[in-house]
């Protein structure tokens, strides 16, 4: 071990006070890490003379053999060449690049007659290729108006000069149907064909103004030369256009090429969104995801994504619009974030996409791996109230009563995020005078950890009280006063309409916002729905069951059976009471129906 921090001691004085790139290697000569730094002496030597905080930094030194280094001209250059040798060596502490599902591109064949079509699968030597898309429907869209503003063949048939000129395919039934211009048997028309292609190109670049302007031109030109029902079918396709452009998102007329990027992240995984937009027009569009490795920051993230997406997608635009200013990786663009107007809703638009697809990665590990999402949701929650550990098993707390008559309470269990009920706990309050519900929570919280003590059982890790500061107060003293337990509790505080607002922890309680789309809240407001229905049924099958007995348990000679056959038969003990003998005699027997009815005409009287 001294050998290797000698060869590292050696090592850091002699780097370099210049910007570059660093490598870090294991013993067996593999790249670990790879970083960028404007001093390589004062970043390198940081990792080696001062104690870390994250655990993930002091196992990354832990591992380090040797170490290289490049120096370069500039930060920037610093930066482009760490993304490069990432990408080439992927080393096990840098960023993990994942690529998700490939998104759809817009075809154009390399056929004698093109044909045009949505793909997934990318091959340049059989057609030229517009995307990927990755926002909504906007491929659909496109071909729709493509094939709607020109007649072009959407059949697979491999045509050619020759097959055509020997009449080897005849038209189908979409040339009839006025979807097709027959270019199989070069009908009327079809000697445009080469023209419409280019057109369609134009329309899927962004040209969607030129291609209106001269759709104009040519409208006004056949107008003159009297040519009304020509015009009348260039209106038409204008008409189209105009359509597409409200189902898009179309900015002004002046606007230029540029680059619109999203982020979002959830724990160690990072989303980035880009939307190429040209002559105001989206044409392209993608989403990545990261996978953090050393706590890397946001703003680097960003920066890091941009270069892969531009990368991709072949961009050079020198505008950019951005949630946040990235770190810094190329001088000649123009970064912006947009704060109003055409550019806003752009990058509105990306934000959203890369939610969306945020959201859609998510579910799908959720469904590979169902145990995850609970995992994630109870992570989030630890971190929002910043418990000792992760609250696996969780109870909640609700008290039921009218006026203090049959007075109840529920205690349900959610372990993992999902409610286990064959762990869910009822209880009758037995020593509480009326509607305290602050002393029946007491009661009832001392009984049910008492009773775990007594078996020995599992203690959850969060206590929820179905209520604010009062309950929270009541189920602290029955834990930690009564039964010397330290247990974290929490309060849901409503707001004026009774619905949840807020989450309550500690003692004085801190409010904790949730918004009301996140998963925790979600969950939260679940568990409170269910151990109040949990808490409610059982005072329900209570005050039903007092009722009963009220009445009909006080009369001998009637069993389980009677009583049913009477509720079932009356509706209700009111209305058996003032049945007539005759329909208690049809009902019971003449022995046991003359009996309840002079036991019911004895209470009439009294």
């Amino acid at each position: 071990m001294k050998k290797k921090d000698d060869h590292i001691a050696l090592l850091l004085k002699r780097i370099p006070e210049n910007p570059g790139v660093y490598q870090y290697f294991d013993k067996d000569g593999q790249i670990i890490y790879v970083g960028k730094a404007k001093n390589l002496h004062r970043r390198v030597n940081s990792y080696f003379n001062k104690d870390h905080q994250s655990s993930k930094t002091r196992q990354l030194v832990s591992h380090i053999a040797d170490i290289r280094y490049v120096v370069v001209d500039s930060e920037q250059d610093a930066f482009l060449l760490e993304n490069n040798l990432i990408k080439q060596y992927q080393p096990h502490y840098n960023i993990l690049l994942k690529d998700g599902k490939s998104y759809p591109s817009i075809c154009i064949t390399k056929e004698p007659y093109p044909r045009i079509f949505k793909t997934r699968t990318i091959n340049k030597k059989g057609g030229e290729y517009y995307g990927p898309y990755s926002f909504g429907n906007t491929v659909d869209i496109v071909l729709e108006l493509i094939h709607k503003l020109y007649p072009i063949r959407t059949c697979n048939i491999p045509l050619s000069a020759d097959s055509i000129e020997k009449n080897k395919v005849r038209v189908c039934l979409k040339y009839h149907l006025h979807n097709c211009c027959g270019i199989c048997e070069m009908r009327p028309g079809s000697e445009h064909y080469a023209e419409w292609i280019d057109q369609a190109r134009k329309l899927i670049k962004g040209d969607a103004h030129d291609i209106g302007r001269q759709l104009e031109e040519e409208m006004a030109m056949k107008s003159a030369e009297m040519k009304y029902e020509e015009a009348a079918e260039i209106k038409r396709k204008i008409e189209l256009l105009e359509q597409f452009k409200s189902k898009t998102i179309i900015t002004n007329t002046h606007a230029g090429d540029i680059d619109v990027f999203g982020y979002d992240e959830q724990d160690e995984k990072v989303y980035i969104s880009m939307l190429h937009v040209h002559n105001g027009s989206i044409v392209q569009g993608q989403t990545i995801e990261y996978r953090r490795k050393m706590e890397e920051e946001k703003e680097e993230m960003l920066a890091l994504g941009m270069i892969e997406l531009r990368e991709r997608l072949e961009s050079n635009t020198k505008e950019v619009i951005v949630p946040f200013i990235p770190e810094v990786f190329d001088d000649t663009l123009h970064v912006n974030i947009a704060l109003s107007g055409d550019k806003k809703k752009l990058l509105d638009l990306a934000m959203q996409n890369v939610r969306q697809y945020k959201l859609d990665r998510l579910k799908q590990d959720d469904k590979l791996n169902p145990e995850q999402r609970g995992v994630r949701i109870l992570t989030e929650l630890q971190k929002m109230m910043d418990l000792p550990t992760l609250p696996r098993w969780i109870d909640c707390f609700d008290n039921s009563n009218i006026q203090g008559t049959n007075a109840v309470a529920g205690c349900v269990v959610f372990r993992m995020a999902k409610p286990s009920k064959s762990d869910y706990k009822r209880f009758e309050i037995k020593t509480v005078e009326g509607a305290d519900d602050y002393a029946s929570m007491r009661e009832v919280v001392r009984r049910r950890y008492q009773h775990v003590i007594d078996e020995g059982g599992q203690m959850p890790d969060l206590i929820i009280a179905d209520g604010g500061l009062g309950q929270m107060h009541a189920i602290r003293e029955a834990v930690e006063d009564q039964l010397g337990l330290h247990i974290p509790i929490a309060g849901l505080k409503k707001n004026d309409k009774h619905r949840t607002q807020t989450l309550l922890y500690g003692f004085p309680p801190a409010e904790i916002s949730m918004p009301v789309t996140s998963e925790v809240f979600r969950l939260l407001t679940g568990i409170q729905d269910e151990v109040h229905r949990f808490a409610i049924t059982y005072h329900k099958q209570k005050r039903s069951k007092s009722l009963i007995h009220s009445e009909l348990d006080e009369i001998k000679g009637i069993g389980p059976s009677s009583k049913q056959k009477i509720l079932r038969h009356f509706g209700s003990v009111k209305r058996a009471r003032t049945a007539s003998k005759e329909e208690w005699i049809e009902l019971l027997g003449n022995s046991r129906g003359s009996m309840l009815y002079e036991y019911f005409q004895t209470k009439i009287t009294l």
